[in-house]
């Protein structure tokens, strides 16, 4: 599913925190979104699910387009379009629940009850999230038991369950040790091929061996956005280089 951002602006009451983003963001692919602390990474992420929409103080300007619907127009409906538009968070967020009951939440709230078809969605799901094999004998155990690895790939296949198109993840790997870290870069490889992938990070290096495409960010500004190789080892931007080279941020 291809996104299309036009002339993008957000406030934060009287701040600005978006300046004019135009931003055209490729189907089955990882585009990195990259930057210093506060550029507006995180909240350019959010405009594309609506959850800026959660703060009183949001005011937005600009189309973000979705599959060719502008999600800011007045008739979007919002449930369908964070269905489509799923978001995995810095720190893992497990339900309180069972591992099957994790996964089965979202299809059931969306009215599927029959257990014969939550059991393969959810055996589906977590073998998408490259979890079945290490859950698949205690799915009835509470999900609070699996280690933070664990936990952020089961709300990868948590997503994964209602069938969305996009997944949006923000610094996904940030609280994981290097192996988890890994196994979550990993299934980002995997999925693109089925799910358009946008991702905040801190880490460059992570940028780089994920990612097609990368922007970069600064001051709520837009500075660049090119083929992941083409940042990394010739960006056209003077700013783009200093802050890949460590310069600053």
């Amino acid at each position: 599913m291809s996104i299309h951002v036009k002339d993008l602006n957000l406030f934060y009451g009287e701040h600005q925190a978006l300046f004019d983003i135009n931003l055209n963001i490729p189907d089955q692919s990882v585009t990195a979104l990259i930057g210093p602390s506060g550029c507006g990474k995180s909240t350019f992420l959010r405009t594309i699910n609506r959850m800026n929409d959660l703060i009183d103080s949001v005011r937005i300007t600009g189309e973000v387009n979705v599959d060719g619907h502008n999600i800011y127009n007045a008739d979007t409906d919002i449930v369908s379009l964070r269905k489509r538009v799923g978001m995995v968070f810095q720190r893992p967020n497990p339900f309180p629940m069972s591992i099957y009951d994790n996964i089965a939440y979202g299809p059931r709230i969306h009215g599927i009850k029959k257990k014969a078809v939550l059991d393969e969605l959810v055996e589906r799901s977590l073998k998408q999230a490259a979890l079945w094999d290490e859950v698949k004998d205690r799915l009835n155990k509470s999900a609070l038991g699996l280690s933070g690895g664990q936990q952020q790939r089961l709300c990868i296949a948590r997503l994964l369950a209602v069938e969305p198109d996009v997944l949006l993840m923000d610094e996904p790997t940030s609280a994981l040790d290097p192996i988890s870290t890994l196994k979550v870069e990993e299934l980002t490889q995997t999925l693109k091929d089925r799910y358009t992938i946008i991702i905040v990070t801190h880490n460059m290096q992570q940028a780089a061996r994920i990612s097609d495409t990368t922007s970069f960010f600064l001051n709520g500004i837009l500075v660049e956005t090119d083929q992941t190789d083409k940042i990394f080892t010739n960006p056209s931007n003077q700013k783009t280089e200093d802050y890949i080279t460590g310069r600053f941020g």
